[in-house]
């Protein structure tokens, strides 16, 4: 009898296949063959944790890459995934898979020499309350490009050549993460119309859709930023839709986590995580490209973390947290690849976030802890650090500390506590507390936040 053909008319296979769960027919298929989770994860190339999300029905298995990678690993017919025989475009062809060995860099939470000391930190910025006072007031700094985003294209702008227009979208997306998100909105406008006009002239389309795609995510972070939640929500639309006019796989995931973001941020928790399982379940085979795959591929985990977190889902962010952590170990070191500034410390920052998401304030100070925030090498991170521990304090009553701790965030960028509303909010709430409303420079830094009670 064929082996193979005993397998797949197995009774646990068969009720798989009728039932059109295709999760389910891997697992079937693996079990009769039989496979562990880690042997299907060395034939593929795709995590244990990841196949165990395909299996559950957790992780949807739409992708045709992803079901003729599974198929081919199972060596099953691509018609019990729901396929068809013939092959696959040569587009989108899977590239053989070489696994990224894990080099394990030193746990940061139990080597004493990263521990810092936080409240130490914050006690230096005690004097230093007046911070930015008599700063000229900024007018809204989205307005130009809010208009630019919704009226007609404005024609007319001169296109240049494909280096250039890279050159000039990532010295925009420099500025935002130097935590100046004014000067980043200013810039928009006109490089959105230059971008379109290189595209309407250069030969390579798909370049400049990638390029227009990595604009539009970067406008989408800028709104996500200024809580402009209908224009992040139209800029990461129009993100996705240049990304899959291209053949940038990283513009496309990275596309798809600004898509995700936006997703989370107007209750729609579910389909987040959705699209983001989906991009790195299409990502991971392609990891051993180098560190722009594995960065964005660990952003998109760190996302995913807290977005669970801020969904209550505290046994899936603790391990996506652990699945971002090995994938920081992979790179092994901090960096900035593709704007993604992932790295070791990029997931302590997460750890924090998650941490404070999940109601756990103490735990997230704790991990606050183990970052040295001078280290933290973009300004944008920095703030959002302070943030976060700010946010954290303010939750766990400990006022003084967090007032502390929204001057070291002005501090990294004025930007982020300038318009940010929940920043507003915490500012207001503490300018009502008794124990706090007189603190020295409060007043001062409600001004300049536009906190108004």
């Amino acid at each position: 009898m064929d082996p193979t053909r005993a397998i797949w008319e197995t009774n646990e296979v068969r009720v798989a296949i009728e039932s059109g769960d295709l999760g389910a027919v891997v697992r079937a298929v693996r079990r009769a063959i039989p496979l562990t989770l880690a042997d299907l994860s060395e034939r593929c190339g795709y995590s244990v944790s990841t196949l165990s999300r395909m299996e559950r029905g957790k992780q949807p298995l739409r992708d045709v890459q992803v079901l003729r990678c599974l198929a081919k690993a199972l060596q099953i017919p691509p018609h019990l995934l729901g396929l068809s025989d013939t092959t696959s475009r040569s587009v989108h062809a899977p590239r053989p898979v070489a696994r990224v060995n894990v080099i394990l860099a030193p746990d940061e939470e139990t080597d004493p020499m990263r521990r810092r000391t936080l409240l130490a930190g914050l006690t230096s910025l005690a004097g230093t309350a007046v911070l930015g006072a008599g700063s000229p007031a900024v007018a809204d700094p989205v307005s130009t490009l809010e208009r630019a985003l919704l009226d007609p294209p404005v024609t007319g702008a001169n296109p240049v050549t494909i280096p250039q227009l890279r050159h000039q979208v990532e010295a925009a997306r420099s500025v935002f993460q130097l935590g100046r998100y004014t000067e980043a909105a200013t810039r928009l406008p006109a490089l959105l119309s230059t971008t379109m006009a290189t595209r309407a002239e250069n030969d390579d389309v798909a370049a400049a859709n990638g390029l227009l795609a990595d604009l539009y995510t970067l406008a989408s972070e800028l709104m996500v930023k200024l809580d402009r939640e209908q224009l992040a929500w139209t800029t990461a639309d129009r993100a996705m839709q240049a990304a899959h006019d291209s053949d940038d796989l990283i513009a496309q995931a990275s596309a798809h986590r600004a898509w995700a973001i936006v997703l989370r941020r107007t209750g729609h928790a579910d389909a987040a995580q959705r699209l983001i399982f989906s991009t790195i379940a299409t990502l991971q085979p392609e990891l051993h490209r180098g560190p722009e795959h594995l960065s964005v591929y660990g952003a998109l985990l760190s996302t995913s973390a807290y977005t669970a977190a801020v969904d209550g889902d505290r046994d899936t962010a603790r391990t996506l947290t652990a699945e971002a952590v090995e994938a920081a170990a992979r790179l092994g070191t901090d960096g900035n690849h593709r704007f993604t500034a992932f790295g070791p410390t990029g997931v302590g920052l997460y750890r924090v976030s998650v941490a404070r998401a999940l109601g756990d304030y103490g735990t997230a100070i704790e991990a606050a802890k183990q970052i040295n925030a001078a280290a933290i090498p973009l300004a944008e991170r920095r703030a959002r650090y302070w943030s976060d521990v700010a946010h954290a304090f303010h939750e766990w009553n400990k006022p003084e500390h967090c007032y502390r701790a929204l001057l070291a965030a002005e501090h990294a960028s004025p930007d982020e506590v300038r318009y940010r509303k929940p920043i507003q909010q915490i500012t207001i709430n503490l300018l009502r507390n008794p124990t706090t409303r007189e603190l020295p420079g409060l007043r001062a830094f409600a001004a300049r936040t536009g906190a108004v009670v």
